[in-house]
């Protein structure tokens, strides 16, 4: 098309990217993505690495979006003792013109001795200097902090948080864990350690259930597993127990949309369980799990649950004066496999 504009070159990437877990002292680190966790825990993991190499280590720290100018400068030049310095800049993703032009300059000869961790969250704003920095000005290195969405990632996250401490883990106890925190992957961190803190032998699913029944999202996926089968009276029960142990009624929405949605995925679907998971992005316990909730289900029956599942929804968020009624009408339709009544 005359007068279009031609597209953006892509940055070539002349540094290393690396996974959070593998993250080592550059001159410069700049860390990635939207994943704050992962971020988190990889900046301490490289401080933890400095002190360990000198306990003498320096440590400050910069807001990007509130910089001072000559603040870098100042913080990176030589101290008395020549202490090693770790300079770690919050919020680049938001940073002011000062600090955008100072670190600019900055990467053109970093400082000996000195570590400049710049945290990036995501966003136009910076690419300037992320595109210095992935071009190879000032000899750094990228980890990337990318947001865990699939089940599957989640599940290797929680088996490495385990391997990573020699403790063994059964699949089931993985999956429930999962399932438990799916929503928060801190608190998913955070229950992988207080159970090989308390639990003394192998971690089962029974372990899970002992430490975590009370976790709003089990109780709801609990609520779905019957449903789907069938079980109305079942769910009714385990749906009135989960409101009276205080769940909110949008996260139980949200399990049964989860499975209704993969069921929908695999509906008609033909191939091995690790085929399918490939395809659809999968984990295959949940493409076997979803074949076996498929069983005397139609195609008409999950698009009905699909809309109610929307309906339901809004209900709970609001639309609706009575959420419990709105619950209480979604799982007896779920359990009629979609046909109204």
């Amino acid at each position: 098309m005359a007068g279009a504009r031609p597209a953006a070159k892509k940055t070539a990437v002349r540094i290393d990217q690396l996974a959070w877990h593998r993250i080592r002292p550059a001159p410069v680190v700049l860390v990635s993505g939207p994943e704050q966790f992962l971020a988190d825990r990889a900046i301490r993991q490289l401080r933890d690495q400095l002190v360990a190499e000198d306990p003498s280590l320096e440590v400050n720290d910069l807001e990007a979006d509130h910089y001072t100018p000559g603040e870098l400068i100042t913080l990176a030049s030589p101290s008395l003792f020549a202490e090693p310095r770790l300079l770690r800049a919050s919020s680049v993703e938001k940073c002011t013109d000062a600090f955008l032009t100072e670190t600019l300059q900055y990467l053109e000869a970093p400082a000996d001795d000195t570590y400049l961790i710049l945290r990036h969250g995501g966003g136009v704003r910076g690419k300037k200097l992320l595109d210095a920095i992935r071009g190879g000005l000032g000899g750094g290195i990228e980890i990337v902090c990318a947001e865990l969405k699939k089940d599957t990632e989640k599940l290797e996250f929680a088996a490495a948080e385990f391997s990573a401490e020699g403790r063994r883990v059964s699949a089931g106890a993985l999956r429930a864990l999962v399932q438990a925190f799916q929503d928060d992957l801190a608190e998913l961190a955070s229950a992988c350690q207080q159970l090989m803190a308390d639990a003394a032998a192998e971690i089962t699913e029974a372990t899970v259930e002992k430490y975590y029944s009370g976790r709003v999202e089990t109780n709801a996926f609990k609520v779905a597993d019957a449903a789907i089968a069938g079980r109305q009276g079942e769910a009714l029960i385990l749906l009135r127990h989960a409101l009276a142990s205080g769940a909110d009624p949008v996260p139980i929405v949200a399990a049964f949309a989860s499975k209704i949605r993969t069921m929908a995925k695999l509906s008609g679907a033909h191939g091995a369980s690790g085929q399918l998971a490939s395809q659809f992005g999968l984990a295959p316990w949940q493409v076997d799990r979803a074949l076996r909730d498929l069983r005397g289900w139609t195609d008409d029956g999950l698009g009905t649950s699909i809309d109610l599942l929307a309906t339901t929804d809004a209900a709970v968020k609001g639309a609706e004066r009575d959420p419990v009624y709105a619950l209480e009408r979604m799982v007896s339709v779920i359990s009629a496999r979609g046909r109204l009544r």
